[in-house]
């Protein structure tokens, strides 16, 4: 597994990355967490780790430091830094330490997918390159292969010579790359000998075939004949071994210049599995003919999400049915279950952690394989595994609702909180899982009791400390700003005056003239 090591002062931040990376990249990270950077020094001594997502802001030693710090540590971490808007200058210093990526706070799913994916690569590339260390000459056509798939500026160096003198100048000619996989997904590693010796054994008398690997923890097998392929797959079905072997094949293509578009099309195909269980060789070309498409039911999505919580079990299980309707799906391209699945991450289960915070995620960490349909061999374990997910968060929410306290010393005690945490980063979530407190109960309650919304009470609150500031002190506006808890100036100057019809400086000249106290 590859170890991540999660830096951020708030609880909520780190275990908010967690979740979104396990539903993604289920069993994939071995995770470990520091409040700051001095714990994570202390941590990354006892144990080295791959990546390590840092924040920038910190108490006892912020982010910068820490990476200072690491500029002497013996193995050092592919680093992703955190960073608010409004902290370039950080941002920037960051730059000498060699920082591999950053995100921007409030981070977005797809910029989290996409840079752990670059940086998955990066390890695996490193993987294999140690791998090969030790391997014989007669590697070097699968080392040109892998160069290939990975880097873009590889193709000068698959020269006809060099394949020649490996002995495979047949793959000019023409060839069918395969993606070999066990049921499940589990990757089959192409350095091990047994492995190779498996292949081998099984395709005695085939000559023109290679097996590799392609940079993304896959393993490949290029063969001149894609007969070969099938044999392989029928020869392995029935042999002693224990592992199920499926295969998924590119088209016949020609050059090397088509190895990127191979590869690309048995990905394509791999994915298929889930609908098509049956066949140990999914190919690309009667895959690729499947060009159904429907609407994707997001109206129906959302119904769902709002029967969550309302113990109407029979009516979610006609809506799912309906979503996840079989007869559709088995003859649509694999996007249309694809979006599907990333709605229900997106509309229903993201939705469930940002309202209850570490509880929602304990009701969604057993189900973490849900988050990808390439986690299941079948459609009908991807669907039992969501409809087990929403029974379950129906009976969590329904739960949260029934414990949560209506008294009015609850609300009493919120708005203390409020007028001592106004400065602080608040929104309606920290707030309810700091009391304890269901979202939308929440949400109703506040204003009942208030007679206004959370964040028009909070914006108020900032304000009448901010004119308390003006009148009373001789600070900046852009340090009131910062110091009653807005993000920055320019949007505080503007509520100001469109609150109070004059700019702040206005307010602050009129106050001490006419000796008005707030």
């Amino acid at each position: 597994m590859i170890s991540l090591l999660i830096v951020d002062d708030e609880k909520i931040i780190r275990r908010g990355l967690q979740s979104l990376i396990e539903r993604q990249f289920p069993n994939l990270f071995n995770y470990r967490f520091a409040e700051n950077g001095q714990e994570a020094l202390e941590l990354l001594r006892q144990e080295s780790v791959d990546i390590m997502f840092t924040d920038i802001r910190m108490p006892i030693m912020n982010g910068i430091e820490l990476l200072e710090q690491l500029q002497d540590h013996p193995v050092k971490p592919e680093v992703v830094l955190l960073s608010g808007y409004n902290e370039f200058e950080y941002a920037r210093k960051a730059i000498r330490y060699a920082v591999k990526e950053y995100l921007v706070k409030p981070v977005m799913r797809e910029e989290l997918f996409a840079v752990l994916e670059r940086l998955i690569q990066d390890i695996r590339m490193r993987e294999e390159r140690a791998d090969k260390a030790g391997e014989e000459a007669s590697l070097i056509a699968a080392d040109l292969v892998i160069r290939h798939l990975t880097q873009k500026d590889a193709g000068d160096a698959i020269t006809q010579n060099k394949l020649k003198l490996a002995g495979f100048s047949w793959l000019d000619a023409g060839y069918t790359l395969g993606l070999l996989s066990r049921r499940g997904g589990r990757s089959l590693p192409a350095d091990a000998a047994s492995f190779r010796n498996q292949i081998a054994e099984l395709l005695q008398g085939h000559v023109d075939w290679m097996l590799t690997r392609d940079g993304e923890g896959g393993t490949i097998m290029i063969a001149r004949n894609p007969v070969m392929i099938y044999q392989l797959a029928e020869r392995w079905r029935l042999s002693v071994y224990d592992s199920q072997l499926r295969i998924a094949i590119s088209e016949s293509v020609q050059g090397m210049e088509q190895l990127r578009w191979a590869h690309c099309q048995a990905k394509e195909a791999l994915k298929y599995s889930i609908v098509l269980p049956e066949l140990d060789v999914l190919d690309y070309t009667s895959i690729s003919e499947r060009n159904e498409r429907h609407v994707v039911p997001v109206e129906l999505i959302h119904r769902l999400s709002n029967l969550m919580g309302m113990g109407r079990e029979k009516e979610m299980k006609q809506l799912l049915d309906q979503i996840l309707d079989a007869r559709i799906i088995s003859c649509c391209e694999i996007g249309y279950l694809e979006r599907i699945s990333q709605l229900f991450n997106e509309e229903l289960f993201d939705k469930v952690f940002h309202i209850y915070g570490n509880r929602g995620l304990d009701q969604l960490r057993p189900y973490a394989s849900v988050g990808h349909i390439g986690n299941f061999d079948r459609f009908e374990h991807y669907y039992a595994a969501v409809e087990q997910l929403l029974k379950r968060l129906d009976q969590f929410i329904q739960d949260q609702r029934e414990q949560a306290p209506t008294d009015e010393n609850t609300m009493q005690k919120v708005l203390a909180y409020l007028q001592t945490h106004y400065a602080d980063n608040l929104n309606m979530a920290v707030v309810s899982n700091h009391f304890s407190l269901n979202y939308s109960y929440f949400s109703q309650a506040f204003h009942e009791y208030s007679g206004e919304s959370f964040s028009n009470y909070v914006r108020r609150l900032r304000l009448d400390k901010a004119k308390e500031l003006l009148v009373h002190s001789d600070l900046k506006v852009y340090e009131i700003s910062d110091q009653v808890g807005f993000e920055n100036v320019k949007h505080f100057t503007r509520l100001f005056k469109d609150t109070e019809g004059i700019t702040a400086l206005e307010y602050r000249r009129q106050r001490r003239l006419f000796g008005i106290h707030v």
